[in-house]
């Protein structure tokens, strides 16, 4: 008997999974498939925004309280360390966390402009916006025959149009009412506790050299702790990690470094009587 070749079949994967469960029904007694049910788990964060407060906040609280604290301790009076730090701190707590809403603030406003705008131009100009969702499509190299449905089913609801335009036209993400709130508590918290860190020592020292000391050690720990956390959750690479971590250190003790040779600098020409 001669062999026919198939015929080559349109069948989409789902009907393809459809007609091997009723020529094998002992699959479907263990196949289960589930709309829900993803084929892998899916790695991506979505609390982006909180992290990079985080650490912004953070590595700006061990860096610039700590190197005006090593620049200060070259006068070596523990007690003018003590309160030029703690005002440094709170001022910088204060300052990042207002910095931090007021952008938040404004992010927002601009995306409820631009969705204003864009709604505005879905109502009056309906066929320009229609062509710009082609050309949206178009940018992936899907051709317009095969778009026209999904144009058409989502041009239906204006709603839905326009945030399809928000999100593919303008890429702009639309931020949530509490964004500016947390944003400024947690970049604020974060500056503080991270510039507590290197003041430690001099709370608990008198001698503003040894402090210094101390102080060095501890935030060289942390900050090369801290660098290699921060390049893990972002990066997700230990080579990458270990990099940030040499490079936030780097970054600190160099900003140290020069604040301690500037207020040495000065103070060798006008001494700061204690």
């Amino acid at each position: 008997m001669p062999h026919h070749p198939a015929e080559p079949t349109s069948a989409t994967p789902t009907a393809a999974v459809d007609t091997a469960m009723d020529e094998h029904p002992d699959i479907a007694t263990s196949i289960t498939l589930s709309p829900t049910s993803p084929v892998h788990p899916e790695q991506h964060t979505d609390y982006g925004d909180l992290v990079r407060d985080t650490i912004i906040g953070f590595s700006d609280g061990l860096t610039v309280p700590f190197a005006l604290c090593a620049g200060l301790s070259s006068l070596g009076n523990t007690r003018l360390v003590v309160v030029g730090g703690l005002a440094e701190l709170f001022s910088g707590a204060i300052s990042m966390g207002l910095g931090a809403y007021l952008a938040a603030a404004t992010e927002r406003e601009h995306y409820l402009s631009e969705e204003a705008r864009e709604r505005k131009e879905v109502a009056l100009y309906p066929d320009v916006e229609r062509e710009e969702v082609y050309e949206i499509t178009g940018r992936y190299n899907i051709s317009r025959n095969a778009t026209k449905p999904l144009v058409d089913e989502l041009c239906r609801s204006p709603e839905q149009w326009v945030r399809f335009m928000m999100d593919f036209e303008l890429r702009l993400e639309k931020p949530k009412i509490s964004r500016a709130w947390i944003s400024a508590a947690t970049m604020g918290l974060s500056y503080f506790l991270g510039g507590l860190v290197p003041m430690i020592p001099y709370f608990a020292m008198h001698d503003a050299t040894k402090a210094l000391f101390v102080s060095i050690g501890v935030t060289a720990v942390i900050l090369l702790a801290f660098g290699y956390v921060k390049s893990w959750v972002t990066l997700k690479s230990r080579r990458s990690a270990v990099w940030g971590a040499f490079q936030t250190l780097f970054i600190g003790t160099l900003a140290a470094a020069t604040s301690y040779g500037i207020v040495r600098a000065i103070d060798s020409k006008n001494p700061v009587t204690s």
